[in-house]
């Protein structure tokens, strides 16, 4: 499988790629700034692109089969994100790329609650985090609202999504907040890129979301 990625040196982006080298794919990985390259994986292509170019992404996703978006906005550029999701669905339509988005957790239903969602209840999204939450929620409702024909999938890690190991066990759900029995909702970068991947191989999830999480 032939695949690009955007955002390829962040946390997220970054395990994205390894996880997909390691399973013999050819990867495209894109930054904005040609200065990241050295902080790429050597096996990859290295590019440089803007998400929010939808000319960018018609010319990286060009012979692909899959464009992943691993971005994440500059601290106080938020709402960057709805507008990167539709750069990215304008730049793939008719081109018959699926396309592949890590999004976020407040949007997801915490359980037991009536239907709160995990934006609004403190003890899965701080305050402190609130902000970004937001702009991933706004990011969720772009793509679910969006009038394209581009084959989408959108995954919400858990709430607290961080560097860990990669344990290949995890849980998936649909739109409610994966919680372990301490109360906890965490999942492991590592463990989200292999959730990723085993839905680009074997696609379940058809302009739908899915979360992952212990």
């Amino acid at each position: 499988m032939r695949i690009t990625v955007f955002g390829a040196a962040g946390n997220a982006g970054s395990r994205v790629v390894t996880e997909a080298l390691s399973r013999g794919h050819e990867v495209t990985a894109v930054v904005r700034d040609a200065a990241r390259f050295p902080e790429l994986h050597p096996a990859a292509a290295h590019r440089t692109g803007d998400a929010a170019n939808p000319d960018h992404v018609a010319e990286l996703s060009a012979g692909q089969d899959l464009v992943v978006n691993a971005t994440r906005p500059a601290p106080g550029r938020e709402s960057d994100h709805p507008a990167i999701v539709k750069s990215l669905l304008a730049g793939l339509a008719g081109t018959g790329v699926r396309l592949l988005v890590i999004g976020g957790a407040g949007s997801l239903t915490v359980p037991g609650t009536g239907g709160v969602l995990a934006v609004d209840d403190p003890r899965h999204v701080p305050a402190a985090w609130r902000h970004i939450a937001e702009a991933s929620n706004a990011q969720y409702d772009a793509i679910r609202s969006a009038d394209t024909d581009v084959p989408w999938s959108y995954v919400s890690p858990s709430a607290l999504f961080e560097p860990g190991a990669r344990t290949g066990v995890f849980r998936l759900a649909a739109d409610e907040l994966l919680v372990a029995p301490d109360g906890s909702s965490s999942i492991s970068m590592e463990d989200l890129a292999v959730a990723l991947l085993d839905e680009a191989e074997h696609p379940k999830h058809h302009r739908t979301r899915f979360t992952v999480g212990y």
